[in-house]
């Protein structure tokens, strides 16, 4: 579940920091929020394909969010809520509201990204974008958003840029990308078109954003996207 991204929503920092470290160990792209309020904008921002969330914070419960989520925005993502609560009532009423699972605290982290796994195989057919480094492409919609901001990409740009991202940290040789460019092409396409294809992607999703570096180029070999 590579280039997934994540909502994290809890008031208290060290956990917070403790689940980014690990989920971004797993490949998934994670988005902080220390309360509920800030989680609402960062849901409206960001899109997420998941959100995790604290039920006990200052400002806008978790059962708020998760109402709000679920009637407001109406959003099926997947939702998994934390909480120091431990009756099964309490429980339940958060299934009920529309969790897709709940994680009594205190918790391991990896128990926390087993879990994510585990509801995400479940529910893979709600989310078909993909994040890395706050980069989103979404293949239904024609997308694609650095940091919540819209690029514009012509038909190649957004189709490289959707091989490269389907394909995260491998090396793709030009002859691979023209193959999925030109599918039907024979000799007539050069190996220098794919150049000039990353050249525009560089130019638009890199220059305009300092510090965004996606695109590598590894000599004799191809290129690849840089997910990590």
């Amino acid at each position: 579940m590579q280039g997934k991204n994540i909502l994290v929503i809890e008031d208290d920092a060290k956990i917070r920091r403790l689940l980014k470290l690990y989920l971004e160990k797993e490949g998934y792209d994670v988005v902080e929020a220390q309360n509920g309020e800030e989680g609402m904008e960062a849901f409206q921002k960001h899109d997420p394909c998941f959100v995790i969330t604290d039920l006990m914070m200052p400002k806008l419960s978790g059962e708020d969010l998760c109402k709000w989520i679920r009637s407001e925005q109406k959003s099926d993502i997947p939702l998994i809520m934390l909480t120091a609560k431990v009756a099964e009532a309490e429980r339940i009423e958060g299934l009920q509201m529309g969790a897709d699972d709940y994680i009594t605290k205190p918790f391991s982290p990896q128990e926390v990204v087993t879990r994510v796994n585990t509801v995400l195989r479940r529910t893979a057919n709600r989310c078909s974008k993909i994040s890395f480094k706050g980069l989103t492409i979404k293949p239904v919609r024609g997308e694609v958003k650095y940091n919540g901001t819209l690029i514009s990409l012509t038909q190649h740009e957004f189709k490289l840029l959707y091989f490269f991202m389907r394909h995260p940290n491998q090396i793709l040789s030009r002859e691979q990308i023209l193959g999925e460019l030109y599918p039907n092409e024979e000799k007539s396409v050069i190996d220098r078109t794919v150049d000039v294809h990353v050249g525009k992607l560089r130019e638009k999703i890199e220059t305009p954003h300092e510090g965004a570096c996606f695109f590598e180029t590894i000599r004799g070999m191809g290129y690849r996207f840089v997910a990590y």
